[in-house]
């Protein structure tokens, strides 16, 4: 078997071009129909680690997946807010173990600027059990205090003790800005791969004081500004926020809370559960994922076949070769095994080369992802799905050598001899 190996890859580099063509193409349908597989699952993961232990996401009356997109993964904009009010009235419901109020309407460079309070740093959760950790500096306390995540620390260069100025509004590019009054970075969060590395948050009182002199949207004319040395915590009242995640004490309290705010009287509401709206996304991406799949392995049929073809039209040239092999004592079973073992090594060859180019392609393709479209993707591994593609793939591609190899176990000695 060793000699029909050697013999083997020595056959296949002897047609170096067609192999490597060949390979290349096998290499590109698996890289497809893997990352296809592997971008779903990653993000997947990457969404479901986001937000643990939070049983309700509440917003104002919409849609369940706008709600949980804009206030956990930072993606899109609120619809509309809610009094802090009702906020307060669910706060301090019996029900109700703790809650993390959001508020969201500023950014800086393109990162969102989330208004919430010191809950937000006890008891936001991710990855099942993961808290939230500072690399450097703590928690807002002041007025124009600010934390930001990891990427934002990173990409903008931004330490402990930098003035930053925030935009209003949640474009790239914003013409107004807040200029008057400048946070203070006062501490910088752990990475903890979820959107949270991409936010700027100061605290609920630092969202009211720079639109305190502001009227309708509109900034305050010249000389008109109030100086942010003269704003005190205790003139500041919190009208709004955008929404608040709730842990209840039971799963019980969970339905019977969830009931209760979607039919609050004094506010229109929506109340969420999180994993339960996951789960429609991934339902209503289902189809796209079975047609990309369906795409992918046609890409794939299409490989394999090329395989077949290209084996197939070089058996005329080696008649003499096989016959060569057949006078010096190879078996025609010998002869049978040569060509599956061929088929089988460019199979083998292409899908290990089309795995390696997919989880590249992940690892490299994870950080813009996250950056533009706000889509956390996890790094995921060899799942069974794709253990199955791999087995797939090499043996389609030893079952394909077996035509080849059959008529190549039929040539006679004086056939391959006489050929011209």
């Amino acid at each position: 078997m060793l000699v029909l190996l050697r013999l083997a890859f020595s056959s296949l580099k002897s047609r170096v071009v067609t192999t490597s063509l060949t390979v290349f193409s096998i290499a590109l349908s698996v890289l497809l129909l893997v990352s296809v597989d592997r971008i779903r699952q990653g993000a997947q993961e990457g969404f479901s680690g986001t937000l643990s232990q939070t049983d309700l996401v509440v917003g104002a009356r919409g849609g369940a997946l706008p709600l949980l997109l804009y206030s956990v993964f930072h993606i899109g904009t609120p619809s509309n807010e809610i009094s802090y009010t009702s906020y307060e009235h669910f706060r301090d419901h019996p029900a109700v173990q703790w809650t993390i109020p959001l508020s969201m309407g500023d950014s800086h460079h393109g990162y969102r600027v989330i208004a919430t309070d010191e809950n937000f740093y006890e008891h936001y959760r991710f990855h099942r059990d993961h808290s939230l950790q500072f690399t450097d500096g703590t928690a807002p306390d002041g007025i124009f205090d600010a934390v930001i995540g990891k990427e934002v620390a990173e990409r903008l260069g931004y330490h402990v003790g930098s003035k930053i100025v925030l935009s209003h509004g949640l474009e790239d590019v914003s013409l107004l800005k807040h200029g008057d009054k400048p946070f203070t970075v006062v501490g910088i969060l752990a990475r903890t791969a979820t959107p949270v590395d991409r936010g700027i948050y100061i605290t609920l009182y630092g969202e009211e004081a720079i639109h305190l002199d502001w009227a309708g949207g509109t900034p305050p004319a010249l000389g008109e500004e109030v100086p942010a040395a003269k704003i005190r915590k205790e003139d500041l009242h919190i009208q709004n926020i955008s929404a608040f995640l709730v842990r209840t004490r039971s799963r019980v309290d969970t339905l019977l809370l969830q009931r209760e705010i979607n039919n609050y009287r004094d506010e229109p509401l929506t109340a969420i559960i999180p994993a339960l709206t996951l789960q429609e996304l991934w339902s209503m991406l289902s189809y796209a994922d079975v047609a990309l799949s369906l795409v992918s392995g046609a890409v794939l049929v299409v490989g394999l076949v090329a395989m077949l073809i290209a084996l197939y039209t070089a058996l005329n040239e080696r008649r003499r070769e096989v016959a060569v092999l057949r006078a010096i004592g190879f078996h025609a079973r010998q002869i049978f095994i040569l060509f599956v073992l061929e088929s089988t090594l460019i199979s083998a060859a292409g899908m290990a080369f089309g795995l390696i180019a997919a989880y590249g392609l992940l690892w490299l393709a994870r950080a813009p992802m996250e950056a533009h479209f706000g889509i956390p993707l996890a790094m995921v591994g060899v799942s069974s799905r794709v253990s199955l593609y791999a087995c797939v793939v090499v043996l389609a591609g030893a079952l394909l050598g077996c035509v080849p190899a059959i008529r190549a176990y039929r040539n006679g000695l004086i056939d391959g001899l006489n050929a011209h």
